[in-house]
């Protein structure tokens, strides 16, 4: 089969398409014929040597979600059938023709989703229900500061705090703003020009907000914390800006009984993701069926254009999933 293997770390133009070995499914799994791959900024990572070779998963080939179609079915899986489209999360392998899925990692795709859209689903979606309602557990009625919201996860993040009834504050690019009040945020700010912690006392009349959703990490440590209610949640799902160091104002974090939540999907045991995956299907499916969620794709390229297509997410700016197409 044909996929996109790297001989070392660096930078895009280390991907290349070449053939590799069909992957062999164990009882418990299936094998799908992939047709359309979420590029993830942790492949970026991958690429570019943070995980020092480690890949947390079944395979050191790139590709953290697909979207495809079901060719062979493991002896213990008995709830799925030749040809039926599913995606899913997988511990690496997709991005090339066949994938190895854990039938516990795949989910059937829902009427009237298509596979590329069904791309950007997976690692989006499923982070955020776990940012959003499962950690900061976000309900009717309260709000949350979601940063980065123009991105792949940002964007979903958005979606399903509106979706749960909250109300939404979030940063993005001044570009992007109007696409992110599109998809529910009631009060933005964009990040380069605007004092966004201003910004949220403001908006809340000083009270701040219940929850922030962040993955910008560094400096926005501080000025997330004192945006946040007493009792309020941060969820740190990623550090764009690369500064994993900071300083935390302790006194702030115990006088108002705040709670800092540190979550990734890359590097947790099969079990949780799992459990992630149970917890998706229960509640976003349903919101998907009734509209209230809708994966974004920002850019489509060819499984052999990965390079570019990791540029393009490195240039930054897009509003929504980058997507790989497996002809």
């Amino acid at each position: 089969m044909r996929a996109i293997v790297q001989d070392r770390f660096g930078p895009a133009e280390v991907l290349r398409l070449a053939e590799q070995p069909l992957p062999e499914i164990r009882p418990t799994d299936l094998l799908v014929r992939v047709r359309a791959v979420g590029v993830n900024r942790a492949d970026i990572l991958q690429r570019e040597g943070a995980y020092a070779g480690q890949h947390f998963g079944e395979s050191a080939l790139l590709g953290l979600e697909l979207a495809g179609e079901v060719v062979a079915i493991g002896a213990a899986v008995t709830d799925i059938m030749l040809g039926d489209r599913v995606m899913a999360i997988v511990g690496g392998g997709a991005y090339a023709e066949y994938a190895r899925v854990d039938r516990a990692m795949a989910i059937k795709l829902p009427d009237g989703l298509s596979l590329v859209a069904a791309a950007g689903v997976m690692e989006s979606f499923v982070t955020a229900l776990e940012a959003v309602h499962h950690l900061a557990d976000v309900r009717a009625g309260q709000s949350v500061l979601v940063h980065a919201a123009a991105g792949g996860i940002g964007s979903a993040c958005v979606q399903v705090a509106a979706a749960l009834g909250a109300q939404v504050l979030a940063t993005a690019g001044a570009a992007r703003l109007g696409d992110v009040q599109a998809i529910g945020a009631h009060q933005l700010f964009d990040y380069r020009a605007d004092d966004w912690e201003a910004g949220v006392k403001t908006a809340t009349a000083g009270a701040g907000v219940d929850a922030v959703i962040d993955f910008v990490g560094g400096a926005y440590l501080a000025p997330n914390l004192r945006s946040l209610k007493p009792g309020g949640t941060l969820v740190q799902v990623g550090i764009l800006s690369g500064a994993a160091e900071a300083t935390i104002p302790l006194n702030l974090l115990l006088h108002n009984h705040l709670r800092l939540q540190g979550t990734v999907m890359k590097s947790r045991d099969p079990a949780e993701k799992r459990a992630m995956i149970e917890r998706f299907a229960a509640l976003a499916l349903p919101l998907f069926a009734a509209g209230q969620l809708k994966p974004l794709i920002h850019a489509t390229h060819p499984l052999e254009e990965a390079a570019e297509a990791h540029r393009l997410m490195e240039a930054g700016g897009g509003f929504g999933k980058i997507v790989l197409t497996v002809d």
